[in-house]
């Protein structure tokens, strides 16, 4: 064989072992966790024992109250419940490499290869913090969850109400 033909094929090698890496999500220094997962709340879990926050969403507080229909609509816990939906589907896995100031792994998390992340914000459970702007684009131009009525932001809602403690974890899937 060639040198020249080698080089190429250790090229086409390498670009496949990375384009998987780059379609697995997964990085090196990443922290994989895999199994069955409790709610804490719209963004949060607990997987193998270690509590982490879905990167990229903010999620209504399990206590927060939003307005649909002139009617006060407990949209934390609609939240809570589309992500206990999402979990019963089957075993989590979570990739993730940083921690936010409570010490939580940030995380994107798939079940049966759905980004779960991207599906919380699609559904209107979950608003965009800084990704996933095309699935709000989407949930609001369709009215879905938060965006058939009324809602604080879950940052401005968290700063408005400093002394509500979240959610402990609420269910099992």
């Amino acid at each position: 064989m060639r040198l020249s033909t080698i080089i190429a094929l250790l090229a086409l090698a390498a670009l496949a072992f990375w384009s998987q890496r780059i379609l697995q999500g997964t990085q090196p220094g990443d922290t994989v966790v895999s199994g069955t997962a409790i709610v804490v709340d719209g963004d949060s879990l607990k997987l193998n024992g270690q509590e982490m926050r879905l990167k990229g969403i903010d999620a209504p507080e399990y206590t927060q109250i939003c307005q649909r229909l002139g009617k006060e609509v407990p949209c934390g816990r609609e939240a809570a419940a589309a992500m206990r939906k999402f979990l019963a589907q089957g075993p989590v896995t979570c990739v993730g490499y940083e921690h936010d100031r409570y010490n939580r792994l940030l995380v994107k998390c798939r079940v049966l290869g759905r980004d779960i992340n991207a599906a919380m914000v699609r559904e209107g459970q979950a608003v965009s913090f800084g990704e996933y702007l095309v699935e709000e684009a989407e949930a609001r131009n369709d009215n879905r969850g938060l965006w058939s009525g009324t809602f604080d932001m879950p940052r401005d809602w968290r700063a408005a109400h400093p002394s509500v403690n979240r959610a402990p974890a609420i269910s099992r899937p």
